[in-house]
């Protein structure tokens, strides 16, 4: 053992939650995904805004690959389907939800291809393990 002290670090806490008291209980207000679930929300950093565009995405994916993979789809028509409902989705959640200029993201083909080839390929792989799980022969 040294000799050195070790310094004690303050709690890590995230800066996007804040605890407000709640009638003698708490509650958490002010998070990431409060904001982003709640209409035109104000982001001050816009790279909170795009981590939930980008995490959006993957939840889009994974739930889009379940049900291609249960409803057996195959081929084009599948990924193509994809495309249009995750675009779509993400540029109506963007525009009409929460409402922000697109141009202070660098537009709007910046917001929609955020996060897309990663959700592409997350689609891709629950996809092909649940259809190939359900409908092997």
């Amino acid at each position: 053992m040294s000799g050195a002290r070790r310094k004690e670090e303050p709690p890590l806490s995230h800066p996007q939650q804040h605890l407000v008291a709640n009638g003698g209980g708490g509650a958490l207000r002010g998070s990431v995904w409060g904001k982003a679930l709640r209409s035109d929300s104000a982001w001050e950093d816009k790279d909170e805004f795009l981590d939930v565009i980008y995490w959006f995405r993957q939840i889009i994916a994974v739930i889009l690959g379940v049900i291609w993979g249960v409803v057996p789809l195959k081929g084009f028509v599948g990924i193509a389907i994809f495309c249009l409902i995750n675009a779509g989705v993400l540029y109506l959640y963007f525009s009409s939800f929460q409402q922000i200029d697109e141009e202070e993201y660098g537009g709007t083909w910046e917001l929609t291809k955020e996060g897309f080839m990663t959700s592409f390929a997350l689609f891709l792989v629950v996809w092909i393990i649940f259809y190939t799980a359900i409908h092997y022969d």
